[in-house]
């Protein structure tokens, strides 16, 4: 029976995520280590082939999927669904600059996603709508093969709250997403299995 395979992956450290910085659509580069992290993702999936590669359209995660790509002659499809949520004013702001500036919103986002309001910028359903949009076009697209979605962490938690049918107010629940972090969701006749979700056993 033909399988489904998605890879999700969150790209590599990114010197605004070492700055503690909030990043949304706004972008910087990634770090050193940021690539070394790439780099050993690449390296433990070294013998699958990919069947199509989606990445967000910021530049954080196209560097991540070409080093994941490596030397496979398949395109890169940027979505601009695939996009880490928009945060507005928060963007390029170091994040304990936030939680004092605006502790009741700042609280919100991290503890209460469904209760959260922005001020400027996509709110949690916003996001989730496009994101939920974009996976299923992608999954009636291939219905069988291994595809690599590179992207940000609200993007991974959305999916994977997605496939878990996990309400929105738990989308923080553990496991963390780290940079590079890798979630795998495997589709059979409609049935969903995950697989993997938030691990970084390539980064040991």
């Amino acid at each position: 029976m033909e399988k489904l395979n998605l890879y999700i992956v969150r790209h590599g450290q990114t010197e605004w995520n070492l700055e503690k910085r909030m990043q949304g659509q706004k972008d910087s580069p990634l770090t050193e280590l940021g690539r070394e992290q790439a780099d050993k993702l690449r390296h433990s999936l070294e013998n699958i082939k990919w069947d199509a590669i989606y990445s967000s359209s910021s530049q954080r995660a196209l560097t991540t999927a070409n080093i994941i790509r490596s030397n496979q002659e398949i395109p890169i499809i940027l979505r601009d669904e695939l996009q880490e949520m928009s945060f507005g004013d928060w963007e390029g702001k170091l994040l304990k600059d936030i939680a004092e500036s605006e502790p009741q919103k700042n609280e919100d986002f991290w503890m209460s996603p469904d209760l959260y309001v922005a001020s400027s910028g996509e709110d949690f359903f916003e996001v989730e709508k496009r994101v939920t949009k974009e996976i299923k076009k992608i999954v009636e697209r291939h219905s069988a093969g291994n595809i690599l979605l590179v992207t940000h962490t609200v993007i991974v938690k959305l999916l994977m709250a997605y496939f878990e049918k996990r309400p929105l107010e738990a989308l923080w629940n553990p496991p963390y997403i780290q940079p590079t972090a890798l979630c795998r969701v495997e589709i059979e006749n409609e049935q969903v299995n995950i697989l993997l979700h938030g691990d970084t056993s390539h980064l040991s």
